[in-house]
């Protein structure tokens, strides 16, 4: 039965039409990020309002002429990103090689796996837009938070997650810094490629930091509405000294990574 499970998981991860959908994920990614990059670009600006993160974004496309018709073909991106990311779980990336050891391999389809949850969780939050039912995502993350501040396990998993959301903001500002995401892509990356994977990675990083280290701050002083996500990070941001500088800025590296999306699209290995 396994066999027969992981024979077909091959078999659908081989087709070249799927293959496309999935990297479609990349491009939706990539103009997911753009549009975040100008939402926040005219909060600092002082032209705008609004949730700054994926709810946001997709709520602007949704309003747009055409744009329930992007979310449906969103939905099948993402939808087909996250499965791609699940076969890698289960079989491993076909074009590493096994002799990369034990340790390396799990590693990897880890990373997959979150990588597959987060694709699907980006699929759900799209089809609820979709479908007219769009929930903002600051709104839930402080929601929940609230939540799990009224027990003591619930504080401790609340930690727990921080911690995790800030390395993982560490993550990617090594990988954009000691380059080393070019090994996820095929070929020799030109110079343009390169340096938008190190400014997104990097901005990204200190996004998603920012973004922990609120969550921190809302469990230390019992403010759950300071648990917003990204949308909390940005805003945190444009509130200190030289605020909207530093929002433009931030901006300016969340475009990069959506450009860099754009790349991945073509050079990622999968």
């Amino acid at each position: 039965m396994t066999d027969d499970l992981a024979s077909a998981a091959t078999e659908i991860a081989q087709n070249g039409t799927f293959e496309r959908f999935a990297r479609a994920g990349f491009v939706v990614s990539g103009l997911m990020h753009l549009v975040i990059g100008y939402l926040a670009i005219r909060i600092a600006l002082g032209s705008g309002g609004g949730d700054v993160d994926q709810s946001g974004a997709l709520a602007t496309v949704s309003a747009t002429p055409g744009g329930v018709v992007v979310l449906w073909f969103a939905v099948v991106a993402f939808l087909s990103m996250s499965l791609w990311r699940f076969a890698e779980t289960a079989l491993g990336r076909k074009t590493d090689p096994k002799s990369q050891g034990a340790t390396a391999e799990t590693v990897d389809r880890v990373k997959a796996l979150s990588l597959a949850l987060i694709y699907l969780g980006l699929a759900y939050s799209t089809l609820g837009f979709a479908r007219g039912a769009g929930r903002s995502a600051g709104q839930q993350n402080s929601t929940m938070t609230a939540r799990l501040m009224q027990s003591t396990a619930g504080t401790v998993a609340l930690i727990l997650a921080a911690v995790i959301i800030v390395a993982v903001g560490g993550y990617h500002v090594y990988k954009g810094v000691s380059r080393n995401f070019v090994d996820d892509l095929e070929g020799r990356p030109s110079r343009l490629v390169r340096t938008l994977g190190i400014v997104g990675y990097v901005a990204k990083g200190v996004t998603i930091a920012v973004a922990g280290m609120l969550v921190i701050v809302a469990v230390s002083r019992s403010e759950p509405e300071k648990a917003t996500g990204l949308d909390g990070a940005l805003k945190t941001l444009g509130a200190q000294p030289y605020g909207p500088v530093l929002l433009i800025a931030a901006a300016a590296g969340i475009i990069t990574y959506g450009l860099y999306s754009f790349a991945m699209a073509r050079y990622t290995k999968m």
